[in-house]
This record gives structure tokens, sequence and C-alpha cells, in this order.
């Protein structure tokens, strides 16, 4: 009212015209007002509508986010009867796609394959184009492991062996890592705290690259994604010395994890998630929600990512997802303090 009324003052109009034309007017405008209120549930309960949502994945094609993106898109348009349309939007290790999620509105029409990056680059990075209290979490997806291998010929054969070896020679070993900020480097910088260990990072470019120079005897163990090791494992060309999960993964059922080998509550996992920009209705969440574990459930995607020993997790409750980004943030941001690794 108080809109209308400031404008048929700016109109010029007389008072008492203006006030007998807002005595007509105020029921139209009460009414137009309560029908807005009432539209907004009724749309969102009636989400997706058939209208197409997209879901970015914030790294180029072709990766393991990129993999899960598009058996999710699939698998999840299938529950909610609609076209989700992978959007890859690569850069700045996920800051760039994420940030542009967190800046779309919260209707549930754009969604977020996110990842651990969310929590580690809290750490990581001194300045962030986005907040994490911009992005509804909505479930967690799937949950991978970094597991520590070497060449045959290295000469340790388990992590205690490897351990002590480092003892024995401090400085004269090097590890490598899949990036600066990975959880391979990020684990691993975890490890030397936790073990005392003096041993020098070496960052490539991707898990292929840092492969390539361990069997060539360059470099002397690698901590990495487990399936970007599984197949070199598989072949022999690979010893596996530990696996970071907290429970030993089906795909290295004879690989102790770090923890049984002396280091209880280590973890070192990578996972990805659904995210979404903070606000969503609660009729929208509890179908995204509702539509992702259908998906996660569905053969397909049990089949392919339990092929590469990745672990879908039961989805209970919204808070599930959101406690575990909380925890992803202290632990990794401790390890970022102490290793004083940093990206920018």
């Amino acid at each position: 009212m108080h809109a209308v009324d400031k404008a048929c003052r700016k109109a010029g109009m007389a008072s008492s015209v203006r006030n007998t034309f807002l005595k007509l007017m105020a029921p139209a405008l009460i009414a137009g007002m309560a029908f807005t209120v009432a539209a907004a549930p009724a749309r969102a309960a009636d989400f997706p509508g058939g209208k197409p949502i997209s879901l970015v994945v914030p790294f180029p094609a072709g990766g393991g986010t990129d993999f899960i993106g598009r058996l999710l898109a699939s698998e999840m348009g299938k529950a909610l009867n609609t076209t989700i349309v992978v959007e890859n939007k690569g850069g700045a290790n996920s800051n760039i796609g994420t940030a542009y999620v967190t800046q779309a509105r919260p209707d549930g029409y754009t969604l977020l394959v996110s990842g651990v990056g969310i929590a580690t680059n809290q750490g990581l990075y001194s300045k962030l184009p986005y907040k994490l209290d911009q992005l509804d979490q909505v479930a967690v997806l799937a949950f991978g492991s970094d597991v520590l291998v070497t060449a045959p010929t290295f000469p340790a054969k388990t992590l205690a062996e490897f351990v002590e070896l480092v003892h024995k020679q401090p400085g004269k070993y090097s590890y490598a890592s899949s990036g600066n900020g990975t959880t391979g480097h990020l684990g691993m910088e975890m490890l030397k705290q936790r073990a005392k260990l003096d041993i020098m990072h070496v960052p490539y470019n991707g898990g292929s690259a840092a492969i390539n120079d361990v069997l060539a005897g360059r470099v002397d163990v690698l901590f990495v994604n487990q399936d970007t090791a599984l197949p070199h494992v598989r072949a022999g060309k690979l010893r596996a010395l530990a696996i970071g999960s907290a429970q030993r993964n089906p795909t290295y059922p004879d690989t102790p994890t770090v923890a049984e080998s002396g280091y209880p509550g280590f973890s070192s996992e990578y996972w990805f998630g659904l995210s979404a920009p903070a606000g969503l209705p609660p009729p929208v969440f509890q179908k995204l929600f509702e539509a992702t574990r259908s998906a996660m459930q569905s053969p397909a995607i049990q089949e392919k990512l339990g092929a590469v020993g990745l672990v879908i997790p039961p989805l209970t409750d919204r808070q599930q997802f959101v406690t575990l980004v909380e925890a992803e943030v202290q632990k990794w941001g401790e390890v970022v303090r102490v290793s004083g690794a940093r990206i920018d």
C-alpha cells in the first residue's frame, strides 16, 4: 500500500482522490499479496514440473566428479521425471563452479556436484569466492579413499617398514601426489605429522604422471585416489602399502588401513555430494533428497561405483551431510595449519 500511495503522490493526485483510490484498491492489493504468498509453496510442491535442472560439475569433463555427475543426472532425472543437464564449470580447484552455484536462485533448478574440496579449500585459500553457508548440503553421494603405493622394487612391503626406512634416513625419500591441495597431498601430510616423517613432497598435475614417475623410481611412494591406482595394483605394477579409509576397501581386501597399521583414527578419504544454493524451499529440498537416495540405490550406479571401490553410504537425513562437511573442515584445516600447505 505504501508503494501505491507514493506513486499516487508522485503523480500529483489530490489527497481526497488519493484516499478514495487507496480504499478501493486495498482489497485487490491484499488479495494479490495473498495469492503471491500462496503461489510460492504451490510451485515448490509441484517441483520440478517438467522443467530441466542444471547440474554443475566444478571440474572439466572426463574426471571422477564428472563421471559421478553424469551417472547421477541420468538416474535422478528418472526419479524426478525431468531432464538433468550436466554443465562443466572447472577451474581453481572447484572454486569457480561452486561460486557459480552459490549465486543461482535457490529454487532447485541449479545444483552442484560438490566434493571434499569445499572443505579442504577453506584452509588452503586465504580468500574464496563463496562461503559455505551459501550452500544447502543436500546429500552425500559416495566415499573413496587414498591409497599409499610404491613400485614392487621398493624395499618396504608394509607401512611399518616404510616408516622405519624414513626414520633411519630422514630426508632421503620422497612422496608424490596428484597435486597441491588434493587429499593425497594433505593425507600424506597428516601421516607425516602422525608418524613424524621427514619426507619431501613432489606434486604432479594428475595421478597418471605421478604413477609413471613412481614406476620409474624417480619418486619413492605415492598417496593417490584408489580408483586411479587400482588397475596398476591389480596388474602387479604397484604395491599397495596401506589404504586411508576407516574400514578396508572391498577392491583392496588384502590391504590394511593406515588406522589398523598403527595410527588409529587416521582417515584420508575423498567424497562427493549434492549441494544447492542456500535457501531451498523445504518441499524442494525433500524432493531432491529423496530423488538422490533413489538414484544412488539404483543398480546402475551401485554397480559402476562399486567396481572402482567407491562406497555409497545409506542416506538418512539432511543433517548427515552438514555434519560431514563441518568435521572435514575442522580436520583438514588443522592439517593445513600444521603443514603450512597453501595454494594461493
